[in-house]
């Protein structure tokens, strides 16, 4: 890290899906640049090794349960990280499940819960944020909602109907609440990361379409989850106080192919 290596020093942060993946990235670089993080999903005991890594490291975390598909289980998990950590200035709605297949396989189960975590649960997750950074007077440079959506909001892939749209449906969500809360100083913007080796998608690149997929891509092969942290950092600082209702894709080209 650089001389700027503590620049979040002070502010509080709450992510959703960080028990793994992209998730469980931010949270230890997030911490690492001086953030107190409260770390939230259903595996709480992965939840519990994050944070015993976070505070091996010098850092400030917590591991709270939550189910986003639960309205009062998001409720409760930033009353339980606030209790915590103090106010929180900052959300970061990354949770998000996939079930990949042929379209006319998918059940209606698979179907009902791609929708509540992936778009319900951002919806409410962001929602809930909001009112307490309103009702705690953050500082308007810190009143910020970032979502992690993805390139499939943006472009078609086959096997992934329903989470595309859903990720469709993150990126208008944040820029009709980034014109909703312009007002209040709250900026809302959205992260399209390209395909990363987590494990919501490692099953579909084992497969020959996924491999064909994966040729077409100008590096041939996952962007590394680090290539985020810049576009996250950003949106988090001072410096993108002008910057909301946008869609950024980081995907090292991966969308063009």
């Amino acid at each position: 890290m650089n001389g700027n290596e503590k620049e979040l020093a002070g502010r509080v942060i709450l992510i959703t899906g960080a028990s793994s993946g992209v998730g469980k990235h931010l949270a230890l670089m997030l911490a690492q640049r001086g953030a107190a993080v409260a770390c939230c999903a259903r595996r709480v005991d992965k939840l519990h090794d994050l944070v015993t890594q976070i505070m091996a490291q010098g850092g400030s975390a917590c591991a709270v349960p939550c189910d986003v598909t639960d309205h009062q289980s998001i409720v409760g998990a930033f009353a339980v990280a606030e209790e915590r950590l103090g106010p929180i200035d900052s959300v970061i709605c990354n949770a998000g499940i996939n079930h990949a297949g042929p379209a006319i396989k998918l059940s209606a189960e698979s179907l009902d819960a791609i929708l509540s975590v992936n778009l319900r649960g951002a919806f409410l997750t962001a929602q809930e944020g909001a009112r307490r950074i309103i009702a705690n007077d953050i500082a308007a440079t810190r009143r910020r909602v970032i979502f992690v959506a993805s390139i499939l909001g943006t472009k078609p892939l086959a096997g992934a109907a329903v989470y595309g749209a859903t990720k469709a449906g993150v990126i208008l969500m944040a820029k009709t609440l980034a014109l909703e809360w312009a007002r209040r100083g709250i900026t809302v913007n959205t992260i399209c990361p390209g395909f990363m080796p987590t494990e919501i998608i490692d099953d579909w690149f084992e497969t020959p379409g996924g491999k064909a997929d994966m040729a077409r891509w100008p590096n041939k092969d996952f962007m590394p989850v680090e290539k985020l942290d810049p576009a996250i950092l950003f949106l988090l600082s001072e410096a993108s106080a002008s910057i909301t209702g946008n869609a950024i894709i980081v995907d090292e080209g991966q969308s063009l192919a």
